[in-house]
């Protein structure tokens, strides 16, 4: 990973952590502005909030020019090649991160992982094939990568089936079409995952409204609750 993450530290003593992914092109401070403008951590004082930075690397969806980047996107179509090797590597940096926050006394269920389109992909195959059940999973205007290794890339796939995940995407985005999210969910729900709600936004492109984050305060605050 190319620089620190950017972080908002709990507010009081600190019982959960939250890492999340940012999109193509983008920063992981962008993210932790929206955070603070949706004032989410102060609906969840005692969560730490990361949010790493992509490192910078050459997209070929964009005619080859370097930008932040988690791996590489040839193309927006089904049949694109997927860059299995760039989306393993951001995976296990991403479950590094999760292993630090173990290591620093946060048990795995009180972690939720998530992320913005191609960061939400990452994401959900960090959680999917991470050792760990943990505490949620956000997958905001994206799709499940590789999907094609699951169900098999599945680890403690018995347990798993409790992991909670929100799928969350908007019924306008022309980059990541609603019928691709839709697979995901079909995908996932078949896989058995019992706490999966997938939730649809009128008019929402490849962004985010205000019920989404909404709806994403409710779901950290529900599966990250305040412990004593």
């Amino acid at each position: 990973m190319s620089k620190a993450p950017a972080i908002i530290p709990a507010a009081v003593k600190q019982t959960a952590s939250l890492i999340f992914l940012h999109g193509l092109g983008d920063v992981g401070t962008s993210w932790l502005e929206a955070f603070n403008m949706y004032r989410i951590p102060k609906a969840a004082p005692h969560v730490k909030f990361i949010f790493p930075h992509a490192p910078i690397q050459r997209v070929t969806l964009n005619m080859g020019m370097p930008m932040p980047s988690w791996f590489d996107i040839t193309g927006l179509d089904q049949n694109a090649k997927e860059d299995q090797e760039g989306i393993e590597k951001s995976s296990k940096l991403l479950k590094d991160l999760i292993e630090e926050e173990i290591k620093n006394g946060i048990p795995p269920e009180r972690v939720i992982v998530g992320g913005f389109s191609m960061g939400g992909a990452v994401a959900l195959h960090a959680a999917l094939t991470s050792p760990h059940t943990l505490g949620g999973v956000l997958a905001l205007s994206t799709w499940l990568p590789l999907s094609t290794t699951f169900p098999q890339a599945l680890i403690s796939g018995d347990k798993k089936v409790n992991l909670p995940i929100l799928q969350c995407h908007g019924d306008s985005d022309p980059m990541v079409q609603l019928r691709w999210a839709r697979m995901t969910a079909d995908g996932v729900k078949a896989m058995g995952f019992k706490q999966y709600s997938f939730q649809e936004y009128k008019n929402m492109g490849h962004s985010s409204c205000d019920q989404e984050m909404t709806d994403v305060t409710s779901f950290i605050t529900k599966y990250l609750p305040k412990t004593d």
